[in-house]
């Protein structure tokens, strides 16, 4: 493996209901069965970046002394992701319910848990110090991605998933290099997503299945076609695509490329049901970005 990611963020244990439509206000609707699996923004983008995108990963997350936490390190483990700096809390490991319709959109609920208690310590600082991409979501409180951020070294890369919506401070602002966001996240932010580069060198704005777009300050739009599959669930496709662009960056790739390779990556995700046992391999991703056909 090549390029060092580390990726401070969340991990929980997702519930996972199929539903025949999302539930209105105040309604009561019989789902399918339940499925338990190892999820959450900070892990998948982990697993995403080490099994899809062939980086040396680190995570750096919070656990709780619980069942559904040695879920999750297993999960990390057989993706070969680095957990040694994994943290036990006092709390329950996070937990996300997770409702799926028939054409793989889902709405997600998510209790925090452990992830309240995660932090940069001596140890995470040196590793994140080591480390020529660290990508951060905003499942974790804010001070804890700021510590990341300060904990970069000068020329690495930091790609900030504002994921899920939140004001976020100018000292955040000021040291992100990428932000990542969907149309609905860049809207919350800026309203346009042009209006962003004010703020960042550079944004990728995801669109589902159209693809992305690829902004630049000084530079034209770029737009990544999407790649037309048949979605079972999209709910980790955001986090695979955010994983395999960190990984692709820090081997090297420049913006556009990597985020070529992050489309393929999250069009072959939203094929298979759960978040992290959807993450594809680099070789399927390779394929695909090539003009290979999704199975």
């Amino acid at each position: 493996m090549t390029g060092r990611v580390v990726v401070v963020g969340s991990a929980n244990v997702d519930l996972v209901v199929d539903v025949p439509r999302p539930p209105k206000a105040g309604e009561t609707i019989l789902g399918g069965r339940l499925r338990r699996s190892p999820g959450g923004k900070g892990a998948n983008q982990a697993v995403a970046a080490a099994w899809a995108g062939g980086a040396d990963t680190t995570f750096v997350g919070a656990l709780g002394e619980d069942e559904a936490a040695d879920l999750i390190l297993v999960s990390l483990g057989g993706a070969g992701v680095r957990t040694d700096l994994v943290e036990r809390a006092d709390a329950p490991t996070g937990t996300a319910f997770v409702t799926v319709s028939p054409d793989g959109e889902n709405a997600i609920v998510v209790a925090p848990g452990a992830n309240d208690h995660v932090r940069i310590g001596a140890a995470q600082a040196e590793r994140i110090a080591e480390a020529d991409v660290v990508l951060a979501q905003l499942e974790i409180p804010l001070d804890v991605v700021a510590a990341a951020a300060a904990a970069a070294r000068p020329d690495a890369v930091l790609i900030l998933n504002a994921a899920p919506s939140r004001e976020l401070p100018d000292s955040l602002w000021e040291v992100v290099d990428l932000l990542v966001v969907n149309e609905h996240e860049a809207a919350d932010l800026a309203g346009e997503p042009e209006l962003l580069l004010k703020r960042v060198p550079a944004v990728v704005v995801t669109l589902g299945g159209e693809g992305c777009a690829v902004l630049r300050r000084d530079q034209e739009p770029l737009r990544v076609p999407g790649i037309r599959v048949d979605a079972v669930d999209t709910t980790g496709a955001g986090d695979t695509f955010c994983g395999v662009l960190a990984a692709g960056l820090a081997q090297g790739l420049d913006l556009p490329n990597a985020a070529r390779l992050a489309s393929a990556a999250g069009a072959l995700a939203v094929t298979r049901p759960g978040a992290q046992e959807a993450v594809p391999t680099a070789v399927e991703v390779a394929a695909l970005a090539v003009g290979g056909k999704a199975r």
